[in-house]
């Protein structure tokens, strides 16, 4: 399914996606409108139920925006990093903060900017703290189209369902972190693509440094980015490191130089701030 994605909808044109004008509603892609807290699995959408309508070119152009944000959303990054460099496979890595599903757990409040926000809410965030950028305007048809790529990905998945695979799955390490240690395995086990000084190859993004993202980024917290690399570092070798050597890892990549985000004073407002927030 992963790999099958990229090929389908590389097969379709674009062209008549940049004056869209559409909007999406979670409702028009949702399967069902039944609130339910039950399990559900892992079972994204087959490309072939895309719509061959206005509807459908604007969830293909999220797709691409999501997958080659670089090139679909330039005037809004500020960065080297593409959404899918940590939502993998255009977010249907289930190991990687899937998009799948997502449309049914917004609107949803978040301590962190201690207010109910919106599925397109989130997603300028992501704008504004990983990619160093600035938010899609609310009327964006870019940003139209990446809520209705996420939303698609959501078909069947009912409102309140208990999505086991959302975020990262969390690890704990049994010591205090080392990040010599993690400097280390980063040489032996991540330079090759990320380069020896952190800042990217042609394969793979920089981790560090003025082209990797903020300390406003949730990667920027140790405990997310160990998480994000047990499952997926190295890249199709995920799981082969320890608890321990990934928090340590984790440790030295978030100890370098990276972009500071401004708008950090308002967050968590009300309190909850994580431990290991970097601010």
């Amino acid at each position: 399914m992963v790999w099958l994605l990229p090929a389908v909808l590389g097969m379709i044109a674009l062209a008549s996606c940049s004056g869209e004008k559409a909007r999406v509603t979670t409702d028009e892609l949702r399967a069902t409108s039944q609130t339910v807290r039950a399990p559900i699995e892992f079972a994204p959408p087959s490309p072939d139920t895309i719509l061959g309508s206005q509807l459908g070119e604007q969830i293909r152009l999220g797709y691409e925006i999501v997958v080659n944000t670089q090139e679909y959303a330039r005037p809004y990054v500020g960065n080297r990093l593409n959404c899918t460099n940590c939502h993998l496979d255009g977010g249907l890595n289930p190991n990687a903060a899937s998009f799948v599903g997502l449309a049914a757990i917004y609107p949803e409040y978040r301590p962190r900017s201690a207010k109910v926000n919106t599925l397109a809410d989130r997603v300028n965030e992501c704008m504004e703290r990983s990619l160093n950028g600035q938010a899609f305007p609310p009327d964006s048809s870019k940003l139209q189209a990446v809520v209705a790529y996420i939303t698609w990905l959501s078909r069947g998945v009912p409102t309140g369902a208990k999505i086991s695979w959302r975020g990262l799955q969390r690890i704990e390490s049994r010591r205090p972190l080392d990040a010599g240690n993690g400097k280390t395995v980063f040489a032996s086990k991540c330079a090759f693509c990320h380069g020896s000084d952190g800042q990217g190859t042609m394969v793979a993004p920089p981790v560090w440094g003025p082209q990797s993202y903020t300390i406003g980024a949730g990667m920027a917290r140790v405990s997310v980015a160990a998480a994000f690399i047990k499952a997926n570092m190295p890249r199709s070798w995920g799981w082969s490191l320890s608890d321990d050597d990934a928090y340590d890892v984790a440790a030295y990549i978030n100890a370098q130089p990276r972009p500071d985000f401004p708008g950090k004073v308002h967050d968590w407002p009300k309190g909850g701030k994580p431990a290991d927030a970097p601010y």
